[in-house]
């Protein structure tokens, strides 16, 4: 008979960059590949599981589930093998032969040159299959996809990983997948039966499948002989405990295990920062593990990607990512929900719409929130690496979520005038037992960097009255403010917003008397600045805001902000026209100078480079740039000649 044709199939360029940096030793920890393999055959077994509820006939005689790790050391050979859903020759190219076509070029621009740092970015980015090449100078895989035909035709997979893969048809083959590695000569140690019991107990003992070995002692070299007749059969033994993690006793469970089967459901590298094991019993009836990672998916901001919890009814696989049972801002969190009432051909489209979803949905919601309470108050250093993490995206729930907007308030980390840092470490119960006396205001400011926040002209007067600010630049902090109203009773005013109302100023009459006052006299030069500045501002008045700089663009009470301007503008929609107001600090020398210029043109330059110095202030740059640098050089000249 013809032997079957083989066809090659060369790497995407990207793909050979990976496969060259997995080769040499990205992960510091090289056994982990027998985790990552182990894992891909479990989620196998779970698919088909699923798939064999609605499509009778996919389960043949071969329907007890089993994963068998077995080895030839004299061949050097490493075997893991599956009776799971298998792959077809077109689902093989594009599993196998594309490396994470979603997101390889973002991997490689992500990688430091530390490998440390770097092992963590793998579970990112869907790779594990290849950390075989670790340890192997070839793979071979060998599968078929379960159907309801008789067909025993399958198709095997073979790389060196290097610039190309093989793919030909192979006949005989049970249903589901062999995955071969012919060990390098330095991982050798990998064909050893302790060395792999080792392994397996140790990374994959949560794993909900059997994972098997041959009975030690049933191997060639235990014989007298030395030799073992071919048709022997093999006997194999259940390695690990074969039971759902999520199904045990919290006291049975170890914190090693939580950690391993975290990194077997989100193939991340890297440990959690903290996890929540719950069993409900009432109403409804299930079993929720969450976990917190460590750091941010590269793909955390394309909200329309797949994202959510394992969902298993009565511990039968169901789907990957089911999103209906936390909300979008909590798309970081991995885990599996279990539930008994839900039947087994549950649909996304059911899903959406059961009240017993609804149900689940809010209570995962109050437990994911507290789990993040509690990992706040218990370890501060931790929280902090999650706020850097995932503090933006949780404020979305702040704007989404007005059910949890208190308990999400609660959570969030802010830059202030307290500390004068960058990172993100104050709450607002911080902020508020912070307050001065008569503060019924919670203040903040809005801008495009924290450079450009802290040194913004509006903090001057609370920087002299010693007023805490809360300093926002994250791209989702205008949006998520306007969303908000008050926490703990406690109004939020923006700084740069409207008419400025600050602590004691009701009750100190000879305060307001003094503004009056100063509006008084500043009444002409407030009359010639409008004059100047009538197309370009709303207003102009003297500034109860500014102790040390001259000038600052205020926005209206209901204006939209630069921030938020820039991004609709951005996306492509139109915003409407909106003029700030103007305020100048009267007993600045350079407005006593500009009340005293006589000459109207000069005057008129004047006020124009302050306007646009105010909006450089702000972050935004002047409407007519090479307009302010010729009037500023102007200034310039005429100073020298003076």
């Amino acid at each position: 008979m013809a032997e079957p044709a083989t066809e090659t199939f060369g790497f995407q360029t990207e793909a050979k960059q990976l496969l060259k940096l997995m080769i040499h030793s990205l992960y510091s920890n090289r056994e982990i590949f027998l985790r990552e393999l182990i894992s891909n055959a479990s989620d196998a077994i779970d698919k088909l599981r699923f798939k064999s509820i609605s499509q009778t006939g996919l389960l043949d005689e071969d329907s007890d589930f089993r994963i068998r790790v077995s080895f030839d050391k004299e061949a050097g050979t490493l075997t893991i093998a599956d009776n799971g859903i298998g792959m077809t020759r077109q689902e093989v190219i594009d599993n196998l032969g594309t490396i994470a076509r979603s997101g390889t070029a973002d991997f490689l621009n992500s990688l430091t040159g530390d490998q440390k740092k770097d092992a963590r970015l793998i579970g990112q980015f869907g790779v594990g299959f290849y950390s075989a090449f670790i340890v192997a100078e070839e793979v071979e895989v060998i599968t078929r996809a379960a159907s309801t035909g008789d067909s025993r035709t399958g198709v095997r997979w073979v790389s060196k990983g290097e610039d190309a893969f093989s793919i030909s048809e192979v006949d005989d083959v049970d249903r589901g997948t062999e995955v071969i590695l012919h060990l390098r000569a330095d991982a050798l140690e990998f064909a050893d039966d302790y060395r792999l019991r080792h392994i397996v107990r140790r990374y994959s003992d949560h794993i909900g499948v059997p994972v098997e070995m041959p009975v030690a002692g049933n191997d060639p070299e235990s014989s007298d002989d030395g030799k073992k007749a071919a048709d022997t059969p093999v006997e194999f033994e259940v390695v690990n405990s074969a039971k759902a993690l999520w199904t045990r006793s919290r006291s049975e469970i170890t914190d090693d295990e939580y950690r391993e089967f975290y990194k077997h459901i989100s193939h991340d590298f890297q440990d959690p920062l903290t996890w929540s094991h719950n069993r409900v019993e009432g109403k409804f009836e299930y079993t929720s593990l969450l976990y917190l990672p460590r750091h941010a998916p590269f793909d955390l901001w394309n909200r329309e990607a797949p994202k959510g919890l394992k969902l298993y009814v009565q511990r039968v696989f169901i789907m990957d990512e089911a999103e209906q049972f936390l909300p979008l801002y909590l798309r970081f969190i991995k885990g599996v929900v279990d539930s008994n009432d839900l039947p087994l051909n549950v649909s996304r489209e059911i899903l959406q719409q059961d009240e017993r979803v609804t149900s689940i949905r809010n209570a995962l919601t109050k437990r994911a929130l507290n789990m993040l309470e509690n990992l706040a108050k218990e370890k501060p250093e931790d929280y902090a690496t999650f706020i850097d993490e995932f503090g933006e995206v949780l404020k979305e729930g702040a704007g989404e979520d007005f059910a949890n907007r208190e308990a999400i308030l609660k959570l969030l980390r802010f830059s202030t005038t307290h500390d004068n840092l960058e990172d993100k470490r104050q709450g607002l119960d911080d902020y508020l037992s912070r307050m001065v006396e008569g503060q019924d205001r919670i203040y903040y400011l809005v801008a495009d960097s924290y450079e450009s926040a802290k040194s913004s002209p509006h903090l001057e007067i609370f920087r002299k009255r010693g007023i805490e600010v809360v300093l926002l630049y994250d791209r989702i902090d205008e949006w998520m403010m306007s969303a908000l109203q008050s926490y703990q009773n406690k109004d939020f005013q923006d700084v740069m917003r409207g008419d400025l109302s600050l602590p004691g100023e009701a009750a100190d009459a000879e305060s307001e008397d003094k503004a009056e006052d100063a509006a008084v006299d500043s009444e002409s030069l407030t009359t010639r600045i409008r004059t100047v500045l009538e197309d370009q501002v709303e207003a102009v008045r003297p500034s109860k805001r500014l102790t040390d700089s001259p000038a600052c663009l205020v926005l209206a009470e209901f204006a939209m902000g630069p921030q938020m301007r820039r991004i609709m503008e951005a996306s492509g929609q139109s915003v409407p026209e909106e003029k700030p107001i103007f305020e100048f600090n009267p007993s600045h020398p350079l407005i006593h100078r500009l009340d005293r210029e006589t000459d109207e043109d000069r005057f008129r330059d004047l006020v124009l480079i302050l306007f646009d110095q105010a909006s450089l202030a702000d972050g935004s740059p002047p409407s007519d740039p090479a307009a302010y640098v010729g009037r500023l050089n102007q200034l310039l000249l005429n100073l020298l000649n003076d």
